[in-house]
């Protein structure tokens, strides 16, 4: 079975709650979203073999970690 489209369905779905917790939500749970983020995001841009996923994933790895 394909894994890319659940991989993507993942990484919108973590966004999506991502975005909601940015409008009103404590910023404990947004750092905790960001984080799992960074391993979804990572396995989706391998699963894409893109130069522009990878390097986007590298920026939000290297943020999480401020």
């Amino acid at each position: 079975m394909d894994e890319q489209p659940q991989l993507a369905a993942g990484v919108l779905a973590r966004l999506a709650r991502i975005e909601a917790l940015r409008a009103a939500g404590p910023a404990s749970e947004l750092l905790v979203e960001l984080r799992a983020l960074v391993p979804e995001a990572e396995a989706w841009a391998r699963s894409e073999g893109d130069a522009r996923a990878a390097a986007a994933v590298a920026k939000l790895r290297v943020e999480t970690k401020e």
